[in-house]
């Protein structure tokens, strides 16, 4: 059973910002899946770093316009869409005037990682889950790259989990190699709580939250994990296949579609009944 629908939640993607392992895989690998037969959507920040003039991005009026309450202050929601037209692909754009807009990636101009990440990361989170709900799009396979989507997993196995968009669906979540270092706020447990989400979701969460305590987090609440470098976080890789997460070594930087598409189809097609291929 194939996974025909793939969601692709990342942190960077390039020309959108400079290139890197992770900015790389998240340009390449949507067209790769795509190019095999597989429907896409892909969604990530919108970096201050972005060229809005040069990348043609505008705003998706219909899908902006909703407030999101962090810390009890309303933040607006903006989409904004873009074509890499070369690989005939959208890229969706999630933007915010306080969190995203004015400012850089996770660090400012000096290399000082900025104080709010964590917030910034809930908003991304909420950001893209709630937009593919005002798509009506029903993804079979979420693969949510990098720290800024851990928080993916957690919301679609809690909140979101009776959402008619995410019911059926499987979690992948890609590591990389760490680009934050401070701990995230003492109350980012409680930032986290939405809809009917209860503070038993929290009693799992170790603090103080740092870059290993956030990937273990999203490791608990997906059904498979991938290793993007040869060397990231081996531990981590061994704590997700104890807990019996399917899991997929580093595949190198070339060739690495096909064996991603099979990872695909087989977190799918756990607890699935088997269906007959279509006839040509």
């Amino acid at each position: 059973m194939k996974a025909k629908k793939v969601l692709f939640i990342t942190q960077e993607i390039t020309p959108y910002v400079p290139e890197s392992p992770m900015s790389l895989m998240g340009r390449k690998l949507p067209q790769a899946v795509q190019e095999r037969g597989r429907e896409i959507r892909t969604f990530t920040p919108k970096w201050g770093v972005t060229n809005e003039r040069r990348n043609q991005l505008h705003e998706v009026i219909r899908l902006s316009g909703m407030n999101m309450i962090i810390d009890d202050t309303d933040h607006p929601l903006i989409i904004k869409v873009a074509s890499i037209q070369s690989a005939r692909m959208q890229v969706y754009f999630i933007d915010n005037d306080d969190y995203f807009h004015p400012r850089l990636m996770t660090t400012d101009e000096n290399g000082v990682e900025y104080e709010d990440n964590d917030e910034r990361a809930i908003f991304y989170a909420r950001g893209v889950l709630e937009t593919v709900k005002k798509l009506r799009w029903c993804p079979d396979v979420i693969h949510c790259q990098g720290w800024m989507s851990a928080l993916i997993p957690l919301y679609i196995k809690t909140a979101y989990r009776d959402e008619p968009s995410f019911r059926d669906s499987r979690v992948v979540y890609s590591m990389y190699e760490d680009d934050f270092h401070n701990n995230l706020k003492e109350n980012f447990p409680q930032q986290l709580l939405i809809k009917d989400m209860t503070e038993e979701v929290l009693e799992g969460i170790h603090m103080p939250v740092n870059a290993t305590e956030l990937n273990r987090l999203a490791i608990n609440y997906s059904d498979g994990l991938i290793q993007n470098g040869p060397n990231v976080h081996p531990e981590l890789m061994e704590y997700a296949q104890q807990r019996g997460i399917p899991t997929l070594a580093y595949q190198g930087e070339e060739g690495y579609a096909d064996s991603y598409c099979d990872f695909y189809d087989q977190v799918w097609s756990v607890g699935k009944v088997e269906e007959p291929e279509e006839e040509d």
